[in-house]
This record gives C-alpha cells, structure tokens and sequence, in this order.
C-alpha cells in the first residue's frame, strides 16, 4: 500500500499485466479488476490465448478473497473476454467479439478526440468539456437527445 491511496500494484506474467486495486475508491474491488483485464484486451496488452494469472494466486498477490477474483473471472467469461479453463487457468479469449469490442472501442477513442479538439478549437476549455459531458452522461436532457443506453 501507498501513501492515503489504500492502492496495491502487483505486476504478473508476460505480458506484464499490472493490477492496481484503489480501496477508496468506493468501487467494488472485482469491478476495478473487470475494468483492468477489459481495458488489457481492448488494448492489445492480453492477446488472444495469453494466460491471466490464476484466480488463487491471484487473489494471494493482491490480498482479496479468492471469491472476490473468482467472480471478476466468471462475470469476464459471461462477456466473452476470457475463457476459463478447468484445472489449466483463465485465459484470454479467442472469440471474434473480443476483437469487435476492442475496434468499437478505438473508432469511439478517435471519434471523442476528434469532438474533444472541435469543442477546444470552439473556445471551451477542459473543465467546461468535462462537465458537459459529465452533465449528459448522468442527467440526459431528452429522451430524443440522451446517449443510447
């Protein structure tokens, strides 16, 4: 743990995946593992067939229930980002929509830079971007005009 953040990093296999848990975050800790091994695939780092860390060893590294990893895992499977494999491990899926997730996600990343810089060029600055958004994300105006959910 460092400083007030209650953070734990661990660094595990090749590729070097880093777990990092906030527990002041007010999240639970299986989401921020969700998050982390979903942001790894939809980045590249964890390719089809890598091998994340077991869920015991897992859960001994970062100082959680085995329950807590275990269920991070089974909610990643439901999803299609890993399969696990009993008696071998949990590893990254191989499925076609783990690839599809990860290209919807990069044309998003290029669309919100793209209406970031419009907005910037417009005169807003960051703090106004970030509450609007903010703002339209948690209080959509209109059904017409609110993000699809």
């Amino acid at each position: 743990m460092t400083g007030d953040h209650c953070t734990t990093t661990v660094v595990l296999y090749e590729p070097t995946m880093i777990f990092q848990l906030n527990r002041a975050a007010g999240q639970p800790v299986y989401l921020q593992l969700m998050q982390q091994v979903r942001h790894a695939v939809e980045t590249g780092v964890l390719r089809p067939g890598d091998q994340l860390p077991g869920i015991r060893t897992l859960a001994q590294e970062l100082v959680v229930s085995h329950n807590t990893v275990a269920k991070a895992y089974s909610e990643l499977e439901r999803e299609g980002l890993i399969e696990l494999r009993h008696g071998s491990g949990a590893y990254a899926s191989a499925r076609r929509r783990s690839k599809v997730r990860a290209e919807k996600v990069r044309l998003a990343r290029d669309r919100v830079r793209a209406l970031l810089g419009s907005l910037v060029e417009d005169g807003l600055t960051v703090d106004e971007i970030h509450r609007i958004i903010e703002a339209e994300l948690v209080y959509p105006a209109t059904e017409g005009e609110s993000v699809g959910r």
